[in-house]
Parts: structure tokens; sequence; C-alpha cells
């Protein structure tokens, strides 16, 4: 049985404001919650106009208060950005708050560029990408209190918290598997050594208190509607927003535009080739054949599910969409 979750990035649209893509987020969590899914999460980023979620923890604090059962978590938390303490005490509340429903999925990631990174880590020698296996023992240490910092973490110790490694290459797979925890690949943006991955982690899984067996979930973008000209058209949004990105002119969210990838280009159409290689896009006969292709070449425990549009019930539609073709297939 492949679980099915949802990645949101809390999208900031062209005309809108943070107030109003943070409303979306908390309605998407509980549409997410009515149609089955099995977590929510939000990606730490910074520095970015069009993504809302760079507080992370403080945005599950609002979507934990709008939804009753869905688990809610990073997807993930950037810890080189962070001191483990801090992020214990953080999901230590968010644990108090809303008990056993809090992931924390893990990232050595800056989350943004390198003049953002020197803001968030103050001295990048302090805590940098070297020292994330050691943070993520360090903070594993806070939340099952057993003394090895010497400090209690309040709120944090004992605290439920459902821990996983993030990643798209193979250290997080390895990283994951030495550890016995959960991995997820972002194979949603970054696709290229995702079969590789998933094999490394499978293959130098160790079992652990928190894992017998190993789990992994990957990222797919899905963009589904009644037909694929309409999810072409919704999906354009995102494309734009890939295609900025990847040519450094990041912003909000913008508008879908008609048939965008027919005037865009060979370049701008080689970056979308690639960085939407793991998605789905068009009606749902359409999307279930992708989505399936996806699941057998991977053979995922879990499909995160992602994709920004400029409509908000444009992308309810599409998830809802998602979430009938996944329980279609369990039933087969």
């Amino acid at each position: 049985m492949t679980r099915y979750s949802i990645l949101d990035l809390v999208p900031v649209r062209q005309g809108s404001d943070v107030s109003t893509a943070l409303a979306e987020a908390a309605q998407l969590a509980t549409h997410a919650e009515a149609h089955g899914f099995t977590r929510y999460w939000i990606a730490e980023h910074h520095g970015m106009p069009g993504i809302a979620g760079g507080a992370t923890s403080v945005v599950l604090g609002h979507v934990g208060a709008a939804t009753k059962s869905i688990r809610i978590g990073a997807g993930g938390i950037m810890l080189p950005n962070h001191a483990p303490l801090a992020i214990a005490e953080q999901f230590g509340t968010l644990d108090a708050l809303y008990p056993g429903r809090i992931d924390l999925g893990l990232g050595r990631a800056p989350g943004s560029d390198q003049r953002v990174m020197r803001a968030m880590r103050r001295t990048l020698e302090a805590n940098g990408p070297d020292q994330f296996p050691q943070d993520i023992v360090e903070l594993q240490s806070y939340f099952a209190n057993d003394g090895r910092t010497g400090i209690e973490a309040t709120p944090g110790a004992g605290a439920n918290i459902e821990m996983w490694v993030l990643g798209s290459s193979l250290y997080g797979a390895q990283l994951a598997a030495a550890l016995g925890l959960p991995y997820a690949f972002a194979s949603h943006f970054a696709p290229d050594a995702l079969d590789q991955a998933i094999e490394t982690y499978r293959r130098l899984f160790r079992p652990s208190e928190r894992l017998e067996r190993p789990y992994v979930a990957a990222g797919f973008n899905i963009f589904a509607a009644d037909t694929d000209e309409e999810a072409r058209y919704i999906a354009s949004s995102m494309e734009q927003s890939f295609v900025a990105l990847r040519t450094g002119n990041p912003g909000r969210l913008p508008p879908p535009v008609a048939d965008y990838r027919a005037g865009l280009g060979a370049q701008g159409n080689a970056i979308l080739d690639h960085v939407l290689s793991c998605s789905a896009i068009g009606a749902p006969t359409s999307v279930k054949r992708q989505l399936d292709a996806f699941l057998e070449r991977t053979d995922v425990d879990e499909v995160i599910l992602t994709g920004a549009t400029y409509d908000p019930q444009a992308r309810a539609k599409s998830l809802a969409i998602g979430a009938e073709l996944l329980d279609a297939r369990v039933a087969a």
C-alpha cells in the first residue's frame, strides 16, 4: 500500500500577500485531511518572496490549529541553519500542542543562497553541513532525554516526534540508512539520483528503535484537471516559477499562461524537462498513467504530492484527483 502526503511551499501569489498565503495553507491542510492524506509538510526556505514558510514551526502551529488528525511537519528543517536545541524546543512545543502528529524532516541544504545562509547562521564555521550527522544525533538525544547532552530540553524532552532524513543525493540516503530513519527524496525538483538513492538506502538500512525496516518517500508534482489542456494551463504558474528561479529571478507565483511552453524557447524547455521529470500533468487518465509509472519505478512506501497553482481551488481539485487515483490503485 502506498501512502500519500502533501508538500506545501506556502506560495505567495502575485497580487496577493503573506497573510493570504498562510490562510490558504491552513485551508489546503484541512482539504488534505478530508481526502485521506497521511501528512502535510512545509519546507523551510529563506529570502524568497514567493514562499511564506520560512518560520516553519510557527506556520505548523497555525496549520495544526486548523486541523484535527492529519500529521503535520517540516519537509524539512534545514538543520545547519539552527541550533539543535532550538529545534528540539520548537518541535517539542508542537508535539505538546498536537500530540502524536508531528514530523520533523531534516535536510542539510541552506534553503537559499550563500548571502541569506550567512545571515541565518551568522558564522558558517560554527554549524555547517559537515556537522549534519552530529546535529541529528544531538537532536535525537534531546527528544529521548537520555542525558548525553547534559541539558533537558523543555519543551522537547520525551516528545513523540517522527524524524526523517531528507535529501537529493546519495549522502542523505546513506545517513538515513545508518541512523535507521525514514528517508524522503526530493525528486519533485532534483530527480537525478532518485533510483540510486532509493537502492542505496534500502541496501544499507540498519534497523533502529524507531524503525524496523526501510521506509522511503519521494516527491512528485501533480497537476490534474478535467482536461489535459486545463492541466497544462494551471501547471504553467509553477513552470514559470521554476524557470525564474533557475535563471536567477525568483518572485511570487505568477498567473497561468496558455501554451506557456510553446513560446519558452529551448533553454527554458530543457530546464523544465529536467526539473519536472517526476511529474504528472493532465486529465485523470493521463495523470494515472504517469503516476503509476512513477510508483512502479520506485516502489516507494509513500508518495509526497506537490505542485503550486495560482488558483487555490485548482490545486485542491488536483490533489483530490490524485488521492482518488491512489485510493483506486490500492483497491484494485
